[in-house]
């Protein structure tokens, strides 16, 4: 164990006082929070149970019955009917109603959300059980879009006058109890749910920005469940008796956000080049610790409508790296650093902190980029500022993790990313495709399931030739948890914590 790591451990083990609570699940992450507004923090409702959507997602993928306990799609695909369950109530004692999701519905859409794009001409009720979305044209994601964290269902008392959440009543097996931004929540068991009710009394979740320090709240008994942990704690957490390290892969990518209009980086031999450098082996291997998760494109095995399994793996290649940029016109200057007329090869790469292995990552495609003759400098910022620097143009390189099962399909997620002639906050930069967008908008009416992954298919042939993002990694979610708790479950698509499912054994 390395000096420092062994120093906090003892700080920690002589300061924490372990959760020893019987009726208490405290949980760690990396993600702050500033409101109960689902437009805004909504992700962290929907895993902490306190708030649910029309539809729910299994773990392949598919839609499930949620608050709706079945839909049905007009044949002209211009209705969507769903029927309510009977017996639900909101956390204020209020029944679940068709008023009370149409409420809901039109305040997502009334703020920045999925919603907000899909074309929707009118939600109403048409008995107090059924509602009906009626569209412009016909939209094929809309299922996907019911079952995301920014359409959950609260009761009509949750809104103030400005369409903000004053107070989240949801309909979860939890409740929130307090909320004390930006680092802590407790929620606590709702009695009158109408599914399987909690087995754990209370849950308390804390935002802690170090993963290392999570990792050390866990391994003191502080903190039942940590996730997102940092690669260097990997180890030394699996040699915890009383911890349990959890390895699953989920539908997100480490890559590369680049700016296509970028005179570096128009060219699309220099992407690949910068594609061809990196050791991707060797990150996920020695780095991330996780073999085998090396992204030979954007979209993950996963989503396998969209994934192309015959595409062959990505291997390091130097030589024909500095071939390509050689044929673009650079030179070696002086220093070992590329030059064209008069220019340095050089680059700047932002990335966060959220998400803990980005910065380590980082620090190594810095370095093999260097044995090209490209310069990067690394910044990190917060989340926010990809997007900032992407729409204030000066955003160079980004290195992200993008969660490509933010909804059940990802062709809205795509949308967004790619079909603004591909211009998106989190996808491609001043890069252009006229087949991509068309591509795109012929799936969101496209009801032919052989088509549809034909097209799909073709997109993924698309970005993985063109490269207006680089793929380096699949993402694998660590998370460690403690002895006490009993039946842990992982949400691939991360939608939900399922504590509902947990139960904590006696001291």
């Amino acid at each position: 164990m390395k000096p420092v790591w062994s120093l906090l451990l003892l700080l920690c083990l002589s300061a924490c006082s372990p959760n020893q609570d019987p009726e208490v699940l405290t949980l760690g992450g990396p993600f702050e929070f500033t409101s109960q507004d689902p437009a805004r923090d909504g992700f962290l409702y929907t895993r902490l149970q306190v708030a649910e959507s029309l539809l729910e997602v299994d773990d392949g993928g598919r839609l499930l019955p949620g608050l709706a306990h079945d839909w049905e799609v007009s044949e002209d695909g211009l209705i969507w009917r769903f029927r309510l369950r009977e017996n639900v109530r909101f956390h204020d004692g209020r029944p679940l109603d068709a008023d009370a999701v149409v409420n809901a519905l039109e305040m997502a859409r009334r703020k920045p959300g999925v919603l907000r794009t899909a074309p929707i001409a009118e939600i109403r009720a048409e008995d107090p059980l059924a509602v009906a979305v009626r569209l412009a044209r016909p939209y094929n994601p809309l299922g996907a879009l019911l079952a995301h964290y920014s359409t959950v269902i609260l009761s009509p008392a949750s809104y103030r006058d400005d369409a903000n959440v004053g107070w989240m009543h949801g309909t979860g097996p939890y409740r929130l109890e307090a909320f004390d931004p930006p680092h802590r929540i407790r929620v606590a068991r709702f009695d009158d749910y109408w599914g399987m009710p909690a087995l754990i009394p209370k849950a308390v979740y804390l935002t802690g920005h170090r993963a290392e320090s999570r990792a050390l709240q866990v391994m003191a008994g502080q903190t039942d469940i940590v996730y997102t942990l940092d690669p260097a704690s990997l180890d030394l957490l699996r040699r915890q008796k009383d911890v349990r390290v959890h390895s699953e892969r989920i539908p997100r990518t480490i890559q590369i956000k680049l700016n296509a209009g970028h005179p570096f980086l128009a060219e699309r031999d220099a992407r690949l080049a910068m594609s061809l450098a990196l050791d991707r082996q060797g990150i996920a291997s020695r780095i991330v610790r996780v073999p085998g998760a090396e992204a030979n494109q954007l979209i993950p095995p996963a989503l396998a409508g969209w994934h192309l399994e015959e595409l062959p793996p990505i291997r390091r290649d130097l030589e024909r790296a500095r071939q390509l940029l050689a044929g673009l016109g650079w030179q070696p200057g002086p220093d070992g650093i590329l030059q064209r007329a008069g220019r340095r090869f050089q680059l700047t790469l932002a990335t966060y902190a959220d998400r803990p292995e980005l910065s380590v990552v980082a620090t190594a495609f810095q370095a093999q980029l260097r044995e090209i003759g490209i310069a990067v400098a690394v910044n990190i910022v917060n989340s926010s500022g990809i997007p900032a620097t992407h729409h204030d143009g000066s955003l160079e390189l980004a290195l992200v993790a993008r969660n490509y099962g933010n909804v059940a399909d990802p062709l809205s997620l795509l949308f967004a990313d790619y079909g603004d002639g591909g211009n998106g906050d989190w996808g491609a930069m001043g890069w252009r495709n006229d087949e991509l967008p068309a591509l795109l908008q012929r799936l969101e009416s496209e009801r032919d399931p052989a088509r549809y992954r034909t097209h799909a298919r073709r997109i993924s042939h698309i970005l993985a030739e063109e490269l207006p993002v680089i793929p380096v990694l699949f993402y694998t979610q660590q998370t460690a948890v403690s002895t006490r708790v009993q039946g842990f479950g992982f949400d691939p698509y991360e939608r939900n914590y399922r504590i509902s499912q947990m139960s904590l054994a006696a001291p």
